[in-house]
């Protein structure tokens, strides 16, 4: 299994920045992609953004030109860095990994436990 260790996260004021941080643990052969999602009281879970290695990231349209995603390969991290954050980016945001845990294995989905921004005006 995988575990997903998040911090980074608290209280801003509109138009400041946040960075998160997520690191990956456990039993597996390689990574596939790591990311984050997040969601907000009252909606579903949306992808923010993730980085497929080795290194290709997607966005989200509503983040695309605010945050930053980089993944460090070798340490099995990935980073977020918020900035000009709005109140509609206040939310749980979830580290995430695609990952096989034996060769030849599927890929699987692993969550972190999620850690909270909170965006004021």
């Amino acid at each position: 299994q995988v575990q997903l260790v998040e911090s980074g996260g608290g209280s801003v004021q509109a138009g400041g920045s946040l960075t998160l941080s997520c690191a990956a643990s456990g039993r597996f052969v390689t990574i596939v992609s790591m990311g984050w999602f997040r969601q907000a009281p009252g909606k579903e879970r949306e992808l923010v953004a993730e980085i497929s290695r080795p290194a290709t990231t997607h966005y989200s349209d509503s983040v695309q030109e605010r945050f930053s995603i980089a993944g460090d390969n070798a340490k099995n991290t990935v980073s977020l860095q918020m900035n000009s954050l709005n109140v509609e980016d206040t939310a749980v945001y979830y580290c995430n990994t695609i990952a096989r845990t034996r060769i030849g294995g599927p890929n699987i989905r692993f969550w972190g436990q999620g850690t909270q921004v909170t965006v004021s005006s």
